[in-house]
Formats: C-alpha cells, structure tokens, sequence
C-alpha cells in the first residue's frame, strides 16, 4: 500500500512538473528544448571554473511567446547555501548567454535574455517521501 501510494505521488510530481503550458507554441518549445541542452552541456563543463564545482543540472526552460525570454529553472547539487549560488549565477548570466549565443547563433535569430530560478521540485518531492514514510 506504501509503495503503491509512494509511485502514485512520485507520478503525479512527474506529471506535474514535465507539464507545459497548453498556450506555448512548437516554436516556442523547441527554443526551450535547445536553450536547455546548450545550457546544461555549458554548465557540465564550466561547473569548475565558475561555480566551485557544484553539479547544476537545468530542469526545466520557459521561453516567452515573442522568444525574448527564458525563464531557467536550475536545481543545485549539494544543496548547501542556494541563495548565495543563485547570485553567483546571476552575476555570470552575461557570461552565460554569450556562451549561449555562440552555440546557437545559427538557430536563432535573437539570443534571449536569461532569468535563472532555483528549481525546489526534487527539495519538495523528498520532502513528501519523508512525510509518507514517517
């Protein structure tokens, strides 16, 4: 019954969270789909150099219609002192886009600006396992 109530709710998060909106457009998740992988192939690499080490992955990208905007949900590994590491991250987001815009400069027209959140979804989803096993 644990077990079953457990996959029930880790479902429910992944369908929750992979959800997008009914209003964005294929344009529109296709910049995101390639915002995220170019996002994430430059924070695998340059982790060290910039941000102590810290495994980032991007969880999940939101560009708005006129593709001027990405909204970057980002989740932290270790989990110590976020607020600290997000304006690490904010103060190299110039940085960041310019490697962006080089990879994909021949995709996209427009480079868009970066806004970058921390992603609590994997701090929520642990936190309702504990509460279920407790």
């Amino acid at each position: 019954m644990e077990k079953e109530l457990h996959e029930s709710v880790v479902y429910f998060l992944f369908l929750h969270l992979t959800k997008q909106n009914k209003m964005t457009t294929l344009r529109q998740n296709k910049v995101a789909r390639l915002v995220q992988k170019e996002l994430a192939s430059f924070f695998q690499l340059e982790s060290r150099n910039y941000f102590q080490g810290k495994m980032i992955s991007v969880t999940q990208v939101r560009v708005s219609p006129d593709l001027s905007l990405a909204k970057v949900y980002i989740s932290i590994f270790p989990l110590d002192k976020n607020e600290d590491f997000m304006s690490t991250v904010n103060q190299h987001k110039k940085i960041i886009r310019n490697a962006l815009s080089r990879k994909i400069r021949y995709q996209l027209r427009i480079i868009p600006e970066l806004a970058f959140f921390h992603d609590d979804s994997i701090d929520y989803a642990d936190r309702i396992d504990q509460l279920l096993k407790s």
